[in-house]
């Protein structure tokens, strides 16, 4: 009995490692500190933007895709970035998020479906960000804990991933593009 249950911890702790230190919620904003092109977010989310994504639940299985316009506006050390989804089921929905650039790196940001503040880090082509999402009601209206992460490469375009988890097990993820449209300005 002592074997087995010394067993069950030491997969339970193997576990627990792979999940908090060799997966993506492992990545932290020290490891891009010294990548580029440098992230802006007053430059590199200005203007506006058209987002393609994909939206795969808790058994890794594509369930919903979606485009999206973005418009990202600044004054001074505040910005917005309002987002309009076109979901692959023809569901819409729009969001609002509101920045505020902090000290060294350091940003909040909020939003309608947001608990609180989200808080973010740039760091290099990076930036990253945590925080709680409030799904809406016809997608079961649960607060998930969100990881998102946004890379810059190299033509300027923002690859995104997120990781959205409720009582530490993932039950979605996102990948996204958010490239600039030229020539449109909000």
């Amino acid at each position: 009995m002592k074997l087995l249950t010394a067993l069950l911890l030491l997969i339970l702790a193997a576990t627990f490692a792979k999940t908090v230190l060799l997966s993506f919620r492992a990545q932290s904003p020290d490891d891009y500190a010294d990548t580029g092109p440098a992230f802006s977010l007053k430059q590199h989310l200005s203007g506006t933007f058209a987002s393609e994504g994909l939206i795969y639940g808790p058994k890794g299985k594509l369930t919903n895709s979606f485009v999206a316009e973005m418009v990202g506006e600044w004054d001074g050390d505040t910005g917005t970035l309002t987002e309009k989804f076109t979901y692959s089921n023809g569901r819409e929905q729009n969001r609002k998020w509101f920045l505020k650039l902090g000290e060294g790196n350091t940003f909040t940001a909020t939003a309608d479906d947001i608990v609180g503040e989200a808080q973010g880090v740039v760091s290099g082509s990076t930036v990253s960000m945590r925080y709680q999402i409030v799904l809406p009601p016809e997608a079961g209206g649960h607060t998930l804990t969100a990881t998102d992460w946004l890379y810059l490469t190299q033509d300027g375009v923002i690859m995104n991933k997120s990781e959205m988890r409720k009582f530490g097990l993932k039950v979605a993820e996102l990948i996204a593009t958010m490239r600039p449209v030229p020539g449109v300005q909000p």
